[in-house]
């Protein structure tokens, strides 16, 4: 259900490094922050997010709790690597999650060794001042951070009129609670006209078809707990796309 309007006024800054259409610091914590109250499955942890655009920049960072250290330090940059492949494994006709590369990336699998390309930028990742992490002039914002993710949280986003705008990464929590909350989060922001995915539903849904140590259709994700499979797997009916 949408209940963050996307006016259309990010911030100057952010409009600047091309971030038309998706949300700034406030829309993205408002969307998060209810998304993470919400039940995922998980540790009911606080969390980070992040947002890029489709070349890859980032346009805002976001935590949950009262202060950066209230949600892992290190999923701060985790959010922006899922983000960022989110963005790079998704095309205007398919979506992939970063949930959908887990299984893929491992020996045999289709696409072995992508966990390897696309570093992080360090400087990028790690620079600037400690205490606007997380704030509408995080350090991140307005440079490419790179990266690859292949575990649940990371989600393409796409305009209401199909268009693929980028990325949104959600960390903090266990993998698949945090593909619940990004699912969530991307829903709330109505950035979410999927075209289609590897998932039995058609979009780009975490899957749960791994059977000893094998995935079925080649693009699974490990079950982290019974509750986080049974929200993951109702989504599409929970949160449709699109709507």
């Amino acid at each position: 259900m949408l209940f963050v309007v996307l006016a259309g006024a990010p911030l100057a800054a952010a409009k600047e490094k091309g971030c038309e259409g998706l949300p700034d610091h406030a829309a993205l914590q408002a969307a998060l922050a209810a998304a993470r109250m919400d039940s995922n499955g998980g540790l009911n942890l606080d969390m980070w997010a992040t947002v890029v655009n489709r070349d890859g920049i980032v346009c805002a960072v976001a935590f949950t709790g009262a202060d950066r250290g209230d949600q892992w330090p290190g999923s701060r940059v985790i959010s922006a690597q899922k983000a960022n492949t989110a963005n790079a494994f998704s095309l205007p006709g398919l979506a992939l999650s970063t949930a959908n590369l887990f299984s893929a990336v491992q020996p045999g699998g289709s696409l072995f060794g992508l966990q390897e390309s696309n570093p992080v930028d360090t400087g990028v990742a790690y620079g600037g001042d400690a205490e606007q992490f997380g704030q509408p002039d995080d350090p991140m914002v307005g440079h490419r951070i790179g990266g690859v993710n292949v575990f649940g949280g990371g989600l393409a986003l796409y305009g209401a009129d199909g268009t693929l705008l980028g990325g949104i990464g959600v960390s903090g929590d266990t993998s698949c609670a945090d593909h619940n909350i990004a699912w969530k989060t991307r829903d709330a922001l109505g950035l979410d006209l999927v075209p289609a995915g590897v998932s039995a539903t058609g979009d780009d849904n975490i899957i749960f078809d791994i059977a000893s140590g094998v995935s079925a259709g080649g693009f699974g994700h490990p079950v982290c707990s019974a509750d986080a499979q049974s929200i993951g797997e109702a989504l599409p009916t929970s949160h449709p796309i699109g709507s």
